[in-house]
């Protein structure tokens, strides 16, 4: 799947449809360079999903944690980006939100590879010089 933005005006139907093309997969692993836009997409996705908090970038934090009135389960939001080994992974309990059932989003999820379950999809974030973004799915 590819989907074209050229503007913050796109996103809420790029979101809808990756929403509806992952369909009952619920860990998600952003891949683009810094910049590219991977924290708001996946703010736009959460809102898209009826997150009550607005997603803003768990750099510091690791994890943020957005709850979906009258849904069972969160939304787990991940950025990697500062952990530098498997170990750290491990230490902030990535099988306990893997295995929750709960969304997963994941930025800079590299680190994570080896805990990923083998149905995790791929979002490829691509910026281009115009201005744009290719946003595709990969798996």
């Amino acid at each position: 799947m590819e989907i074209v933005t050229t503007g913050l005006e796109d996103l809420p139907g790029a979101a809808r449809a990756l929403i509806e093309a992952l369909d009952s997969r619920r860990v998600v692993a952003f891949d683009a360079p810094m910049g590219a836009g991977k924290t708001t997409l996946i703010s736009e996705i959460c809102r898209q999903l009826g997150a009550v908090d607005e997603a803003s970038s768990p750099t510091f934090s690791i994890v943020n944690h957005y709850d979906i009135p009258g849904a069972p389960l969160p939304i787990y939001h991940f950025d990697f980006y500062r952990l530098n080994d498997e170990g750290a992974v491990a230490d902030i309990g990535i099988y306990d939100y893997l295995d929750s059932g709960a969304w997963c989003l994941m930025e800079w999820p590299q680190v994570a590879l080896p805990f990923l379950p083998e149905d995790t999809a791929v979002v490829r974030i691509e910026p281009r010089e115009d201005g744009s973004r290719r946003i595709l799915l990969l798996n």
